[in-house]
């Protein structure tokens, strides 16, 4: 039985519940315009900056999809978007918020994904989170989950903090994965510099079971709007592409921005949010599915 304190509305989507309250990190970090921090990634004729800049939409048409990719590369940091994704029938859509080396590793790359996918069932977007490290792809690491708003009628915000000491995925500030750099996640644990990336695309093939569900371009231009896009890290050495000291992404911290003692665990009102989140929206984790590993992956037994 759901009491009223946990279940905001019961919708067609299931049951919807009220997210408990918790730290904002994103009122931590100043937002900046998207032409700032990035530059057109593919499909320049499908991006549109608005306001001098300061927001963009990327669009999926027949023609192409489009994306945008950052100006810098990052050992670590704290990286956010606000986006609104496209409203309908959005089967085969895939909505992607990234960092990802693999143009300059392609052996041994690294990831962190947010990949918002169009669902084919109850017309209702699917969140995905995967990483991989060292070329690790052989073993998927994909975490999905219902979201407990509309998407499509408002803004967003997606969130990654990577450190040395954890990688934390965030919705509305709420943390929905943590990944612990430990002994037995080492091997998968993202270590190079990575850029930023965001993109929409047909997935068709890939995230509607072989195509069963493929875009329908009935319903195009699909728009995704981005806004208060945050960026905060450290920087990537020009000179050196693998090591080097860090430079602050902004003049106005004096210290360094996510390596810092706030910045290594989740407080306990994190905590309860990722316990709430998985425990009510979570709806795979590859660490429990024991018919596509026999062995689990060691950070799953850890």
């Amino acid at each position: 039985m759901l009491s009223i304190s946990q279940l905001c509305l019961v919708s067609s989507r299931g049951p919807i519940y009220k997210p408990p309250s918790v730290e904002r990190l994103t009122d931590r970090f100043r937002s900046t315009p998207v032409t700032g921090k990035m530059s057109t990634f593919f499909g320049a004729s499908n991006i549109r900056m608005k306001n001098n800049g300061s927001y963009a939409d990327i669009i999926l048409d027949k023609t192409s999809g489009s994306g945008l990719v950052s100006k810098d590369r990052y050992h670590y940091g704290f990286f956010s978007v606000a986006i609104k994704l496209p409203m309908g029938d959005t089967s085969g859509l895939v909505l992607a918020f990234y960092m990802s080396n693999s143009d300059i590793f392609p052996h041994n790359h690294d990831e962190i994904d947010f990949e918002l996918l169009g669902h084919e069932k109850r017309r209702q977007w699917v969140l995905q989170t995967n990483i991989y490290g060292n070329g690790s792809v052989k073993t998927g690491r994909e975490e999905k989950f219902y979201l407990w708003f509309d998407p499509t009628q408002d803004f967003h915000q997606y969130s990654m903090l990577w450190n040395t000491h954890h990688i934390v995925f965030l919705v509305d500030n709420i943390p929905i994965r943590e990944v612990i750099h430990n002994q037995a996640s080492t091997s998968m644990y993202p270590s190079k510099p990575m850029s930023l990336y965001t993109t929409i695309w047909d997935g068709s093939k890939w995230a509607t079971h072989g195509g069963k569900y493929p875009v329908n371009y009935k319903y195009a231009p699909f728009v995704a709007s981005l806004e208060e896009l945050e960026i905060e890290g450290c920087l990537m050495s020009k000179s050196n592409t693998t090591t080097g000291s860090c430079s602050k992404s902004s003049t106005l911290l004096t210290s360094d921005p996510v390596e810092g003692d706030e910045y290594t665990k989740l407080t306990e009102q994190q905590t309860t949010g990722l316990n709430w989140a998985r425990n009510k929206h979570m709806f795979y984790s590859y660490c429990k599915d024991t018919s596509r590993y026999k062995v689990l992956p060691p950070e799953c037994r850890a």
